[in-house]
C-alpha cells in the first residue's frame, strides 16, 4: 500500500501519480487529505500537506482526484487518510455520500478513536465503505480487542513509536504484536511507519498481510516538485523496486 498526499505538488499531478504506483505494483492506494496540523506525520508528509494546501487543495478536491482516477481504474482500492477535522467540517453524512460517489473504498482517520466513531462508522457501513483503525506497539491486548471490534477493511499496525518517516524501524516485537491482533480479528493486518524501500519492506512482509510505504514516496515527489511530469515514471520505478523485494 502506497501513500501520497492529494494535491501535492499540484492537483493535476495526483491521479497520474496514483496510476504510476499501480503500474509499479501497488495493490492499495492511500491518498492523504492535506491538513495544517498532521500530528502523526514526520517532516516529509508535513511538507507535502503544506505544498498541497498552498495550491488550495481541500477535501472536495481530493474526492475529485479519486473520481478522475476511477475513470481508468475501477478496481484498485483507494482509501483516504486524514484527520477528523477535515471530515467534520464537511459533515459526516455529506462526506460519506460524496466519497461513495467518487469511488472511495474507505478512510483512515488518525485521530478518531473507536469510542467516538460510532456515528461515522454507521454511515460508512450504510454505503459499504470501510473505516480503518490503528494499533500501536504500546496498545494493550484489551485495547486491541476494542479496536478490532470496531474496524473494517483491515487493521493498520504502526510499527514503531514515532511519526511517519522515522528511521528507527526494527522488526523486534512486530510478529508478536501482529499475533495479538490476529487473535482478535480475521481482518488483514497492514504494517506501516518507517518502511522506506524494498529492503525494509521485505523485512516486515513475512509477518504482515501488507506493508505501507509513504514518506519515501512523498520525498520523491518533493524532489521533483518543479518537474512534475517526471513524477509518474519515478514513482513507478520506486514502487516496482519495493514490489520486487517483497515478492522475492
Amino acid at each position: 500500500m502506497t501513500f501520497i498526499t492529494g494535491g501535492d505538488p499540484d492537483r493535476a499531478t495526483t491521479a497520474p501519480a496514483l496510476h504510476a504506483l499501480v503500474a509499479g505494483g501497488a495493490d492499495v492506494l492511500e491518498v492523504g487529505v492535506p491538513f495544517s496540523d498532521p500530528e502523526a506525520e514526520g517532516p516529509a508528509i508535513q511538507k507535502s500537506s503544506e505544498r498541497a494546501l498552498a495550491v488550495g487543495t481541500r477535501l472536495s478536491d481530493v474526492l475529485d482526484i479519486v473520481k478522475q482516477f476511477r475513470k481508468d481504474d475501477a478496481d484498485t482500492p483507494v482509501l483516504l487518510m486524514g484527520y477528523l477535522n477535515s471530515f467534520e467540517r464537511v459533515g459526516y453524512r455529506e462526506f460519506v455520500e460524496r466519497a461513495a460517489k467518487a469511488g472511495v473504498d474507505g478512510v483512515i482517520i488518525v485521530n478518531l478513536p473507536p469510542e467516538e466513531a460510532r456515528e461515522f462508522a454507521g454511515l460508512m457501513r450504510e454505503r459499504d465503505l470501510d473505516i480503518v483503525f490503528l494499533v500501536a506497539p504500546t496498545t494493550t491486548p484489551r485495547r486491541i480487542e476494542t479496536i478490532a471490534s470496531a474496524a473494517s477493511g483491515f487493521i493498520y499496525y504502526v510499527a514503531l513509536r514515532g511519526v511517519t518517516g522515522a528511521n528507527h524501524l526494527t522488526t523486534d516485537g512486530i510478529a508478536e504484536q501482529i499475533g495479538r491482533i490476529r487473535a482478535c480479528t480475521n481482518l488483514p493486518v497492514m504494517v506501516g511507519f518507517g518502511i522506506k524501500d524494498g529492503a525494509s519492506a521485505s523485512r516486515v512482509a513475512p509477518f504482515a498481510d501488507g506493508v505501507v510505504v509513504g514518506s519515501s514516496i512523498v520525498s520523491t515527489m518533493e524532489r521533483l516538485q518543479r518537474e512534475p511530469m517526471k513524477i509518474p515514471a519515478a514513482l513507478e520505478a520506486q514502487a516496482r523496486e519495493i514490489r520486487t523485494a517483497i515478492d522475492r
